[in-house]
């Protein structure tokens, strides 16, 4: 039981490192007509790029995202990921533990 319950501080502690995230994907569209597959008359290497996540309405949401941000907005993807992967491991390790105080 003790060995359960150290492993979900572990985890505890390792969601924290990745508590700054954010569900959704980045899409780059034509800067000019904003459209992911242009065929403009003048070709332009300028891009824009979009945040596009569902709501907890399941409505599809867009937001523009400055260049600048981009790098940042792709590690708080990432961190999403790894986020919901512990957050399954806290969920089993706090069914073992639920079980282990069922059999005492």
């Amino acid at each position: 039981m003790k060995d359960l319950v150290e492993r979900l501080d572990k985890l505890l502690r390792a969601f924290e490192k990745y508590s700054d995230f954010v569900r959704g994907s980045i899409n780059s569209v034509c800067a000019k007509c904003n459209r992911a597959y242009c065929i403009c008359e003048t070709k332009t290497s300028r891009r824009a790029y979009r945040l596009t996540y569902k709501n907890s309405e399941q409505k599809t949401r867009i937001v523009y995202i400055p260049e600048s941000r981009l790098p940042k907005i792709r590690k708080m993807i990432a961190n999403y990921s790894k986020s919901r992967k512990i957050i399954e491991q806290i969920i089993e390790t706090n069914i073992e533990i639920f079980k282990n105080e069922a059999r005492r």
